[in-house]
């Protein structure tokens, strides 16, 4: 594929953004979305909690990690629309990436970032500042900041989320 061609497609696929609404990441900014965060991780702090056998510092710690691989596999693994609307004109962006027009520091991606180094914070504190768990929770939620870094946008390691192009 020439230089050409990769500007072209890019310029295409910028065009086809343009021109409607994107479904699949307008409802992060809606009403309730928050709130909806918020709850969903009070729910699986309860739900972990009455699990017997299971002790409340180790419920900090599985809500933790259950939230960040959650919303590291929903908004930086998953590439693409799962609705057939835009056409390819998202494949090959990730949620994050499609949040607001790829636009950084809008309220909404401050909120998402800022959300998990919250909840990081709480379970360090009623995890009673144990090492292991300490260590486990920080990793996921570096793992999940490092990929909402402005530098990290559109940016593929390993080669995880490549856009297969069928003209290869």
């Amino acid at each position: 594929m020439t230089l050409k061609s990769v500007y072209k497609t890019d310029y295409v696929q910028s065009l086809d953004q343009q021109a409607q609404g994107n479904l699949n990441s307008s409802w992060v900014n809606d009403k309730g979305a928050w709130v909806t965060n918020v709850l969903l991780i009070c729910v699986l702090k309860f739900f972990f909690g009455i699990i017997p056998g299971i002790s409340p510092e180790l419920s900090w710690t599985l809500t933790t990690l259950t939230y960040n691989i959650g919303s590291y596999i929903m908004f930086h693994a998953v590439t693409g629309v799962p609705f057939e609307f835009g056409q390819g004109a998202y494949d090959g962006i990730t949620l994050w990436e499609q949040i607001d027009g790829g636009v950084q520091f809008t309220a909404t991606r401050k909120y998402l970032t800022t959300v998990p180094i919250v909840l990081f914070l709480m379970s360090t504190h009623y995890t009673h500042y144990d090492a292991f768990a300490f260590l486990l929770t920080f990793s996921a939620t570096v793992i999940n900041l490092i990929a909402k870094l402005p530098s990290m946008h559109q940016v593929r390691l390993f080669d995880i989320n490549q856009k297969i192009d069928a003209t290869d």
